[in-house]
């Protein structure tokens, strides 16, 4: 479950490795402040996900990928859009994004953060981060339409 947290902010699976053994070092680093309520996974998943934003924010420094993305836009409707295809293929999809899309998508449509709170987290605007979802959305749409098709064709063929 964790692997597959780091996995939908990762660009390689090496990378995801080391969200998640950096997750780990912060969760037994941590531990003594952890209150026994009985929701260990969700703490754990918590510092997971705080760990792959850190590890996002930092290469996006590095890398300055988000630069040139302020641009304000609306959300257009909710993921819904994507509730018949089939998971394994969604989430193939997911991890072809662009960077910022993907991360943006992923925290907003799966983590369920609001846009605010992903601004904050990536030090981005509102703007950048509806956009990007849009974009995100746009991008697997098109890809789910794409598979459907040929799916459709293939279907149509095999009769």
């Amino acid at each position: 479950m964790m692997k597959g947290i780091c996995m939908r902010y990762a660009n390689s699976e090496i990378e995801a490795d080391d969200i998640l053994q950096e997750s780990f070092i912060k969760v037994f680093k941590h531990l003594k402040n952890y209150k026994d309520n009985g929701k260990l996974g969700a703490w754990i998943r918590t510092i997971t996900v705080n760990t792959a934003i850190e590890f996002y924010r930092k290469r996006s420094i590095q890398t300055k990928h988000l630069n040139d993305l302020a641009l304000e836009a609306e959300t257009h409707g909710s993921v819904e859009l994507f509730a018949t295809i089939d998971l394994e293929i969604l989430q193939q999809e997911i991890q072809k994004l662009p960077d910022g899309f993907r991360v943006v998508f992923n925290l907003y449509a799966i983590e369920g953060f609001t846009h605010k709170e992903i601004g904050q987290q990536l030090g981005i605007s509102i703007g950048t981060s509806k956009s990007q979802f849009s974009r995100a959305k746009k991008i697997l749409q098109k890809k789910v339409n794409e598979i459907y098709a040929v799916e459709h064709l293939n279907e149509r063929h095999a009769k």
